[in-house]
């Protein structure tokens, strides 16, 4: 598949299956688990399709996950590695994630 339409895929939540999901053409290409209780999500799992990897689209799905919690307000305790390192590549993420 040709990379330019990779900037069609979307990332949209998917509460009743706890994960933000990377889709393409209505099919899943990755997806980073959650768990939420309150105003914590916990990231604990970031998995993207293998013949999708090495394009970016990891970053990407972080990215809009972040996004979308930082407008619900939520608190991020990122047990996933890669969220963790995303968040301390990118310090605009850094005052989501909680304290304790």
């Amino acid at each position: 598949m040709a990379d330019t339409a990779l900037t069609e895929a979307e990332v949209v939540d998917a509460p009743e299956a706890s994960r933000y999901e990377l889709r393409l053409g209505g099919r899943v290409i990755g997806f980073v688990a959650y768990r939420r209780r309150n105003d914590r999500i916990v990231f604990i799992h970031t998995e993207i399709d293998e013949s999708y990897e090495g394009r970016g689209l990891g970053s990407r799905l972080a990215e809009a996950a972040l996004e979308d919690v930082r407008g619900k307000g939520l608190v991020v305790v990122p047990l996933c590695p890669f969220i963790a390192r995303y968040i301390q590549e990118h310090p605009e993420y850094h005052e989501l994630v909680g304290t304790s």
